[in-house]
């Protein structure tokens, strides 16, 4: 009874903020408990716990992962929201899965995976020409037999000064090569991994702003404590117009959706904001990859230029 009195008195006092109560404490099972007899009563009803309908919605977003409990546990994370405006940014919770945000992160391949990335985009533009491509040099300098000299054809043989160059590099050359399909899975693990348990990693209901601001969005950042670069996914690539507006005059806040997600994009920005539908949609395609029977054995050859 004392318990129920403290409760009642409690949400009295912080009347303004029971949204978050609720939805922290989950006050809303409280109402049904008789203080008389500690028990149900489905007629007593008190005013200062009424549940309003906002919480009728599910406080946490869980899923049935199909793991081993006794070797590794789901981990949790707050679900955050863009408006500064409501009474608290966390607005629930959400089960995340293990094989996905909590493996063992792999510095040597996140590093792989990163120069991997650097490397595709390289072009080599170093030219240099063969004894064919040179000027001049299409007489015979000297005849073959008789004055002692060496054999010579052409005075630009790459033996000579001003010559071709033998075995020189040749434009345009491109440094790609394919990394094992088993890695870039890895990486992308690895790096979502290193990123939540750093507290670099956030998730939120969606990438609506009621500002299309951009001082709006820095001010955001700056009090979530976000750093200077801050990357949003969704789960596809056509965006909100405000949070599109915001982002279009700050260059270190990006938008990307959820299937360019890299190793290299996440490790440029300190912050990775996920949208809900995004981190489920993650789940989904990495777990799929992971669990499938030829994980080993995709793209183990060496790429073929």
């Amino acid at each position: 009874m004392t318990f129920i009195s403290d409760a009642n008195a409690y949400l009295r006092r912080y009347n303004h903020d029971f949204h978050k109560v609720g939805r922290v404490l989950k006050i809303q099972y409280l109402v049904n408990i008789c203080p008389q007899t500690f028990g149900t009563s489905p007629g007593w009803q008190s005013e200062a716990v009424a549940v309003p309908q906002s919480l009728a919605a599910p406080l946490i977003l869980d899923e049935n992962f199909n793991i081993d409990r006794k070797v590794v546990e789901k981990r949790e994370a707050w679900i955050e929201t863009l408006d500064t405006s409501a009474p608290s940014h966390q607005v629930g919770l959400i089960h995340l899965h293990p094989k996905v945000f909590a493996d063992y992160p792999r510095l040597d391949i996140i590093h792989e995976n990163a120069v991997w990335q650097q490397k595709f985009r390289m072009v080599n533009t170093a030219h240099t020409k063969l004894r064919s491509e040179v000027r001049g040099g299409g007489k015979k300098p000297h005849p073959q037999k008789g004055l002692g000299r060496a054999r010579h054809g052409s005075i630009r043989s790459p033996l000579w000064v001003g010559g071709g160059r033998a075995h020189g590099p040749r434009a345009f050359t491109t440094q790609f090569y394919m990394l094992p399909f088993a890695k870039r899975i890895r990486g992308l693990t690895s790096t979502l991994s290193a990123k939540f348990s750093q507290d670099d990693l956030k998730i939120v209901e969606n990438l609506d702003l009621p500002s299309d601001e951009a001082g709006y969005l820095e001010k955001l950042c700056e009090e979530r404590c976000w750093g200077p670069s801050v990357l949003f996914v969704d789960d596809t690539d056509l965006m909100p117009r405000n949070i599109t507006i915001a982002t279009d005059t700050i260059q270190h806040v990006n938008l990307m959706p959820v299937y360019g997600l890299n190793v290299h994009s996440m490790l440029k920005h300190e912050t990775l904001v996920l949208t809900v539908s995004a981190a489920r949609r993650i789940e989904e395609r990495l777990l799929y990859h992971l669990n499938r029977p030829d994980f080993y054995k995709m793209n183990n050859e060496r790429f073929k230029k």
